[in-house]
């Protein structure tokens, strides 16, 4: 059991010495880990180490950080504990703020301070060094170890194992290829040491006419993890037939699968030597639209809405095609719903498809477009405010008489009231205003400003 040391104002401290004895702190250290008494040695910046464990992924490893390691006001680690004259001990930083607002009572027990020194617990400090140390010591180990491990892998595949052996083949090459991925998706430092081995150029060619749709999805998700690609991985990734078969796996594959499949895309789309026609593909744009509808998978909407707004802007021939798969009514029957990071790209978007005429028309016809920019006016940001206005400028100016009193209905002149009276742009502030003439024309001078106090009184 933990022993505590009875203070004279009535608190209590962890007996540290006693703590450690009894392991309560963590287990044993094992052969090979650092102890407290190699700070000394080879001195390890703190914070350094418990940044890189964050990062990672494995601040604790197995085990929770004890909660004396942990600040009551941050209730982040201590890497500088100092402590109060009530026994409490904080991170120097915090506490030195606290006590600088004028506060003159201990955070955790809200006990009055007879005496406002902080002493370094500088045992508590050591404890904190050999946990983190003894954690970051395994957690090198184990990387070390994952390279190996993905090093191996890929000479498995390749056929350039020692012994040599023939590549893997059918159900081992698949379970191969899945571990290898774990291990990308795990820890971000392999993909590295898959490139070095040569896995680019195998993952690469996994992507064939013949490859089954296993092989192909393990490929994908393990080219999407951050391995780095050389100007010969990316050219032949971008291939027809490669290709091809990615927007296959688009089409066929469960979501994970899509959504790698587009972040692919997305990435070849970056590269110099893209050639913009790739993307014109009917099926790739159906299949892009498929996973933004997919409302259960947050990830895909970002992903294939990012996607969709770079071939937009890569590829005006494309934008005709995208209005003639019902990318208009869909997307702006999605405004309300979509997570605010998805507005923009969406707006954006739209905004792209505007610029043909078939984009125009499907933005009038659709019922929803004037309701849902009025809506999004001065709600999201000043970009998104921009582009909502864009359109209902577009559908205005389309069917004046028809549109401007369905958009004055909505709302849309005490909002643009606000556009005008807030600290936007001045090119916005000027659109609205002209946006607000041309409302006012298609509209009896006595109900558009009976709309106007009406709404701006609900609002």
């Amino acid at each position: 059991m933990p022993q505590y040391q009875e203070l004279p104002c009535g608190g209590q401290v962890l007996d540290i010495d006693t703590a450690l004895k009894d392991g309560i702190l963590g287990a044993a250290l094992e052969p090979g880990d650092a102890a407290a008494g190699d700070a000394g040695k080879q001195p390890v910046n703190l914070r350094k180490m418990m940044d890189e464990l964050d990062a990672a992924g494995d601040g604790g490893g197995d085990e929770a950080v004890p909660a004396v390691f942990i600040c009551p006001i941050s209730l982040e680690p201590m890497v500088d504990p100092v402590t109060l004259c009530t026994g409490q001990t904080y991170e120097r930083g915090n506490i030195s703020r606290w006590l600088a607002l004028g506060h003159r009572t201990c955070p955790t027990t809200m006990q009055e301070l007879w005496d406002d020194a902080l002493t370094p617990n500088a045992t508590l400090r050591q404890l904190i060094a050999a946990w983190f140390s003894r954690r970051y010591t395994r957690f090198k180990k184990r990387s070390a170890d994952f390279h190996g491990r993905a090093a191996d892998l890929v000479h498995g595949l390749r056929g350039t194992a020692v012994p040599r052996r023939q590549p893997l083949k059918g159900q081992a090459r698949v379970a191969a290829l899945r571990e290898l991925r774990t291990l990308a998706t795990t820890h971000q430092s392999v993909t590295k040491a898959i490139a070095e081995a040569g896995g680019v150029a195998l993952l690469t060619s996994l992507l064939g006419p013949f490859t089954s749709h296993a092989v192909g999805t393990e490929a994908v998700a393990i080219l999407v993890c951050g391995v780095p690609l050389d100007a010969d991985a990316k050219s032949a990734l971008m291939q027809p037939a490669k290709v091809s078969l990615v927007v296959d796996m688009l089409n066929e594959g469960v979501a994970d699968t899509k959504i790698n499949c587009v972040r692919l895309i997305r990435i070849l789309m970056d590269e110099r030597g893209f050639r913009p026609e790739t993307v014109a593909s009917l099926s790739l744009l159906v299949g892009v639209m498929r996973l933004i509808r997919d409302k259960r998978h947050p990830d895909g909407v970002v992903a294939g809405l990012e996607l969709l707004n770079s071939i937009c802007a890569v590829h005006r021939p494309a934008r005709s095609m995208i209005v003639s798969i019902g990318a208009v009514p869909q997307l702006v029957e999605l405004l309300p719903e979509l997570a605010t990071e998805c507005v923009e790209p969406a707006l954006d978007i739209l905004d792209a498809l505007s610029a043909v005429s078939e984009g125009r028309v499907a933005l009038k016809d659709c019922p929803r477009t004037i309701p849902n920019a009025v809506r999004l006016l001065m709600r999201v940001s000043e970009a998104c405010t921009r582009r909502a206005l864009s359109m209902l400028w577009t559908v205005c100016r389309m069917a004046p008489e028809e549109c401007a009193p369905a958009a004055v209905e909505a709302g849309l002149a005490a909002k643009l009231l606000l556009v005008i009276q807030s600290g936007c742009a001045p090119e916005l502030k000027q659109k609205a205003s002209e946006l607000l003439k041309l409302c006012r024309l298609n509209y009896t001078d006595t109900l558009f400003i009976s709309k106007c106090k009406l709404t701006r009184t609900i609002q």
